[in-house]
């Protein structure tokens, strides 16, 4: 027997059956559908047939089976293991055993002990941390991320997905961003391949592949590209770090799936899965990996990684500072001091002062690209080479000067 409830879900569902048919005819008809000949009606169920949905379906999937089998030998498993006291708890009483005993409990004392009593008993190299990485090089050559490779005095091991084991000499970590690049001694390791990370779109499909929860390596999820240029600030135990354009994916990444690749529907790797949010569910986020692709190109040819810059402070010009200060211009970067004495606008000697780029100089564009909210001097500085001759465009007390710097390499990092 039901009750009334049941009666009002059942007659929902049937009147939505309903509406449906009632639907459907209408939209036969307006579709231009005006024929009786009951081959057209054919045509159309033909046209929305969920065989067709099916077989996207289906198609999607083994191409997703297909991506996996190529590239998870390209995906490593990186542990992190360094000598940690070994800790052994102890009795102060020798007759402890004897206390829960009414009877002999009598005879002994201090049965009324019972904080447990710890001692180091030598050290032992102990696993510390797990992450994952990928191959971009056959003879050996591993992108991954800095936090997985940034534990003071630790060894690294990777682990291939055939179960081999390689010791791992960390080549360079990246400065400024959460990139790593480890290398072990073999050759002929199956490589992915690198997409072009500037071409994506939001709701485009992504595979994340890694050792999740330091435990079940070369896990698979899938997913969707949720979000572009996000900006957030990462944190694990007592550092935190900022950042800015990564991308943001539905796909589930967990602890252990850190530097492991975001690859697309080609095969090819999109980005280096790097951050979640804790508590929040299918928030994960990716570095794109054009910002990888500077650091392989100069770990593989001189070892490590290097950052051009230009030696300037400085405030970008939107709207509201225009109309503050009176400017001429609502776009540009001011070059400008902090709030203390030490933060100067120019720093001495950087390639800014060599060129003569002096406090309240707006930097328009930097090799004819405009300098914007979305397209700041750091974005254009750090998209150069060390030794690279740029071209400014400054406006200067109204007037535009071309001024030509040459950027030398970061050593203040």
């Amino acid at each position: 027997m039901e009750n009334s409830n049941e009666k009002y879900v059942r007659g929902l569902l049937a009147l939505g059956i309903i509406a449906s048919s009632v639907v459907g005819g209408v939209f036969g008809y307006y579709g231009g559908i005006i024929s009786h000949n009951p081959s057209a009606a054919v045509n159309i169920i033909k046209s929305s047939s969920p065989k067709n949905t099916l077989t996207s379906i289906t198609d999607e999937s083994s191409r997703v089976v297909d991506i996996v089998k190529k590239y998870s030998p390209a995906v490593v498993s990186i542990v992190a293991t360094k000598d940690l006291p070994v800790v052994e708890q102890y009795n102060t009483n020798p007759f402890q055993a004897f206390c829960n005993d009414p009877f002999f409990a009598q005879f002994f004392g201090g049965c009324d002990l019972k904080v447990p009593q710890y001692r180091q008993n030598g050290t032992r190299k102990q696993e510390v941390s797990a992450g994952t990485g990928f191959v971009v090089k056959q003879d050996g050559l591993i992108l991954t991320n800095k936090h997985v490779v940034d534990v003071q005095g630790a060894e690294y091991t990777v682990i291939l997905n055939d179960g081999r084991k390689f010791p791992a000499r960390v080549m360079a970590r990246d400065p400024i961003q959460d990139l790593a690049i480890i290398k072990i001694e073999t050759s002929g390791l199956a490589t992915v391949k690198l997409a072009n990370s500037d071409t994506l779109e939001v709701g485009q499909t992504v595979i994340a592949i890694g050792n999740a929860l330091g435990q079940f390596s070369n896990s698979v999820s899938k997913g969707i590209i949720s979000g572009l240029s996000r900006s957030i600030t990462a944190s694990a135990g007592n550092s935190s770090e900022k950042l800015d354009k990564v991308i943001q994916t539905d796909a589930a990444i967990n602890p252990g799936n850190s530097g492991g690749p975001l690859i697309n529907l080609d095969g090819e790797v999109i980005g280096v899965n790097t951050a979640i949010v804790s508590g929040a569910q299918n928030l994960g986020f990716a570095l794109p990996i054009n910002r990888a692709k500077k650091d392989i190109d100069e770990v593989g040819k001189t070892g490590k990684i290097t950052y051009p810059y230009l030696g300037v402070r400085y405030v970008l010009v939107n709207q509201e500072m225009k109309d503050k200060n009176k400017l001429s211009v609502d776009y540009g970067a001011i070059v400008m001091r902090g709030e203390t004495v030490n933060d100067l606008a120019v720093i001495p000697g950087s390639p800014a002062a060599k060129a003569g780029i002096i406090e309240n100089d707006i930097i328009l564009e930097v090799d004819g690209k405009k300098i914007t909210l979305d397209y700041t001097v750091s974005d254009a500085v750090q998209s150069k080479k060390v030794g690279d001759k740029v071209k400014l465009k400054i406006l200067r007390n109204n007037q535009e000067l071309i001024i030509d710097v040459i950027l030398e390499e970061n050593t203040n990092k």
